[in-house]
């Protein structure tokens, strides 16, 4: 098989020669430069040509975009100027205003210029398959998934006081992000039937810390999840299969997130109980397999294992899931400098070697 066509095979839930290698978080440049004999400074003339290129000398299969980090100082995507934690410049009264302000799910639906949006949407994707060549281009779409954690938008300060203290307008906000998310996964499955995004997505975002869900599993199930589900739709009808990312301890919700539509799961963290074992267990809301990204972890096996146990993780996890569901080896988050270079090569040449 091509690596294109091992990748869309295991995204259609059939049977690939080999397990799939999924790239694209390496947020090292260091890792990369070494892989391709690349200059710090050619790296960063143009880090995307050279990140594909250490990915094609890795074997992957797929890419889930081109991790750059934010600056030459740093290995992150996000910094202190573009990730507000708490947006102390506004006050509840402004955020309410703003909230009220907004136009209504129906109106964002039916104003959605479905069309232009599209053509911007099919070029991006065409011309991110044609710099990838013969690995399969999936960027994650993290806008397809319903809004929960409006904290980016208003800082955590303000967007946890909205749920505790203000639940009409923080319902207002499901409603809301039900509405964009439908019009986002409207164009990927566009897109699916037109062969040009392949069938499956990975999209969602950071519902929950080590500890649990950041708010109440109530709140999340009466009025988050039914925004979740109406947004996924779109993508259900033409057999796309959403694969949720899932940072942190989500076994309190992880159920509602697969009976609103989720068929796929990306970001475990075994520390949290979100265990090889434990995902294995798990079916869709119609009983199939789901579709996994993972499960080797950032922070307890890559940058401490040798990588002879990071082969053996591999090994293990390709048999764990041998029946149970549809394996795509992928990482739980972004591959930091803590992880020597040795485990990356580890484990994506352990899929080579699979029993």
């Amino acid at each position: 098989m091509t690596r294109k066509e091992r990748m869309l095979a295991v995204l259609r839930g059939d049977t690939a020669d080999r397990t799939p290698v999924l790239g694209g978080w390496i947020a090292c440049p260091e890792h990369i430069c070494a892989l391709t004999g690349s200059t710090k400074e050619q790296y960063w003339a143009d880090p995307i040509s050279v990140s594909i290129r250490a990915y094609d000398l890795l074997g992957t299969d797929g890419l889930a975009d081109v991790f750059v980090p934010q600056s030459k100082d740093d290995f992150r995507c996000v910094d202190r100027d573009s990730y507000v934690h708490a947006a102390t410049d506004r006050t509840i009264e402004e955020v309410i205003a703003e909230i009220e302000a907004m136009p209504s799910p129906k109106q964002i639906e039916s104003e959605f210029d479905f069309e232009r949006e599209y053509g911007s949407f099919a070029d991006e994707l065409r011309a991110g398959q044609a710099r990838a060549g013969n690995m399969l281009w999936m960027p994650p779409q993290w806008e397809a998934s319903a809004t929960l954690s409006w904290y980016e938008a208003f800082g955590y300060e303000n967007f946890f006081l909205l749920v505790g203290a203000y639940e009409d307008h923080a319902v207002r906000l499901m409603e809301i992000a039900g509405a964009r998310a439908r019009c986002e996964c409207r164009l990927i499955a566009r897109a699916v039937e037109d062969g040009i995004h392949p069938p499956a997505v990975l999209l969602g975002e950071d519902i929950c810390s080590q500890r649990g869900p950041m708010i109440s599993p109530r709140f999340i199930q009466q009025h988050y999840i039914p925004q979740l589900r109406h947004g996924l739709q779109p993508l259900l009808d033409v057999g796309c299969r959403p694969v949720w990312h899932c940072d942190g301890d989500v076994t309190a919700i992880l159920d509602m997130v697969i009976g609103a539509g989720v068929q796929g799961l990306q970001g475990f963290q075994p520390e949290c109980g979100m265990t090889v074992e434990y995902v294995a267990t798990k079916r869709t809301r119609d009983g199939g397999r789901l579709l996994i990204f993972g499960p080797i972890a950032v922070t307890t096996e890559l940058p401490v294992c040798s990588p002879e146990q990071i082969r053996q993780k591999v090994h293990g996890a390709i048999e764990a899931f041998r029946g149970k569901a549809d394996l795509v080896l992928f990482t739980s988050n972004t591959i930091n400098p803590d992880v020597p270079l040795e485990n990356v090569r580890a484990m994506c040449e352990a899929v080579r070697e699979q029993p």
